[in-house]
């Protein structure tokens, strides 16, 4: 199995595709960040490159997109319970059981989503 752990620099690469990145304005920080993460990202299958050349996301590359946004959400959780989430990543975290509502308004982790959280954190190289 090869090593897919992404970088930083390869999601907001997969984001920009995501948002249908145009790479008309040469010199861009945007066309350069696309430019030099595609080959590997094309490797992982998370994106394909379209008869005209363009860039596009595969259905693995929004699974790993759409996973990252859950992960940050329960991050966002656990530093505030108040915090806004989007309504895909409020089901799918809701239906998984890792969050729960709380009384007061708002979300809390479940003590799964807390299990789930420390173990992506521990995966996770050190900065």
């Amino acid at each position: 199995m090869k090593n897919e752990k992404l970088t930083g620099d390869e999601y907001d690469a997969l984001e920009f595709i995501r948002r249908g990145a145009r790479s008309e304005r040469r010199g861009s920080p945007v066309d350069a960040c696309i430019g030099r993460n595609a080959k590997r990202l094309s490797g992982l299958k998370l994106v394909q490159y379209a008869r005209n050349g363009s860039l596009t996301l595969t259905d693995k590359g929004q699974e790993v997109l759409f996973l990252r946004r859950c992960v940050e959400a329960l991050r966002a959780l656990e530093r505030n319970p108040a915090s806004a989430l989007d309504e895909d990543v409020l089901q799918f975290l809701g239906r998984k059981s890792h969050i729960a509502a709380r009384d007061g308004g708002g979300y809390e982790l479940t003590e799964r989503g807390r299990e789930s959280l420390a173990d992506i954190s521990a995966q996770e190289p050190r900065r």
